[in-house]
């Protein structure tokens, strides 16, 4: 069966299979791997593993701090949950789904955080037919991805945990510090964790204070901010990988450009910075100018192109593109933008050729 986005454990099952055969390292109750393999799995080693004779190659699939990826390992084998805070789009989900998959062989178990959330979404709910026919019992009972989490001994995911209401939020505080959960509508009901729980949580720097967490909560989270990338290579290799994958994944087989994917990452750079190569000062726009954005600019414009014009990715396009991405939260984005094209790009583009393309593009910003 095809899937349109699989997830982390089937994308990479050839790569955790081969790790788990391979490794003999102490691991935690209930862990697939050891945090060893784990931070291997997530930034990958130059090493292959064997899986049925054959090489497998362990690519690296977050860019970032890796000492950072050893302190969260390291947290989810302890006693406190697992906070990944930062911008949108620095891959915080990408992240704790390869997390979890690689520690519990699922990403699934996840509680997606809303400003509908509420308690029973997070712990549990009842079959209302079976409950009135029957009464409480543990087959009325709905679990959530927390209860599952606690009664398997795997990771629960809660993604956006600051959009959820405070009172939601704080649910989570007994279980966090007990590994407990109290079910009072059944005869002496409790559930306890078994070894291998834990929570990751995320939340984005832009939202936190729409709901802002409790100070009893946050201390049962070990916090990890994960920062945007800053060099334009690196960004620019995350941009050709990503984008690839994700138009395979579409159907389009169609060639990356790797000079249109530098300019991309140059121009989100320098705009999210507010600096530009040349040590030139910058407005930065309130849109978020993250690399998944690049991304998802890069595979937009790939996508026209290739369907409206039969062809690889065309300048004037990422450039259309580009405008719903920049101009989304308020139009002095857009004149920010204009700028960025009327000193930057033009400067560049007296000398280098695809700069000069760029700049023609000039005219679909006004």
């Amino acid at each position: 069966m095809e899937i349109l986005k699989p997830p982390a454990e089937t994308l990479y099952e050839a790569e955790l299979r081969a790790l788990r055969e391979e490794d003999t390292r102490k691991r935690p109750p209930h862990w697939l791997l050891s945090p060893t393999y784990v931070r291997d799995f997530i930034i990958g080693r130059d090493r292959p593993a064997i899986l049925d004779g054959e090489e497998v190659a362990i690519t690296r699939k977050f860019y970032g701090n890796d000492v950072l990826i050893e302190r969260a390992v390291v947290t989810l084998a302890g006693n406190r949950g697992l906070m990944l805070v930062g911008e949108p789009g620095t891959a915080k989900t990408m992240l704790s789904e390869l997390l979890t998959a690689a520690i519990s062989g699922t990403s699934l178990n996840t509680i997606q955080g809303t400003a509908g959330t509420t308690e029973d979404m997070i712990k549990y709910s009842w079959n209302y037919a079976m409950l009135l026919d029957k009464g409480p019992s543990e087959a009325a009972l709905v679990p959530s991805p927390l209860y599952n989490g606690m009664k398997k001994g795997i990771l629960t995911r809660f993604e956006e945990i600051t959009r959820c209401p405070a009172e939601a939020q704080d649910s989570l505080i007994s279980i966090l510090s007990d590994k407990v959960m109290s079910i009072p509508e059944l005869d002496g009901g409790v559930l306890f964790a078994k070894p291998g729980f834990n929570v990751i949580a995320t939340a984005n720097i832009r939202d936190k204070g729409v709901n802002e967490m409790s100070g009893a909560l946050k201390r049962r989270f070990n916090f990890e901010t994960i920062k945007p990338i800053s060099s334009v290579k690196m960004e620019a290799k995350i941009i050709e990988s990503q984008a690839r994958s994700l138009l395979l994944h579409s159907g389009i087989d169609t060639e990356i450009n790797s000079d249109v994917v530098e300019l991309l990452a140059t121009t989100f750079m320098e705009l999210r910075t507010g600096m530009t190569r040349e040590g030139y000062k910058l407005d930065t726009p309130q849109a978020s100018m993250s690399t998944a954005e690049a991304v998802s600019v890069y595979v937009q414009s790939a996508m026209t192109s290739y369907y409206y014009e039969d062809k690889g990715i065309a300048l004037d396009r990422l450039v259309q593109n580009m405008l719903g991405t920049i101009a989304k939260e308020s139009d002095k984005d857009l004149s920010i933008l204009k700028t960025y094209f009327s000193k930057v790009v033009k400067e560049r583009s007296r000398e280098e050729g695809i700069w000069k393309d760029y700049y023609e593009e000039k005219k679909w910003i006004g």
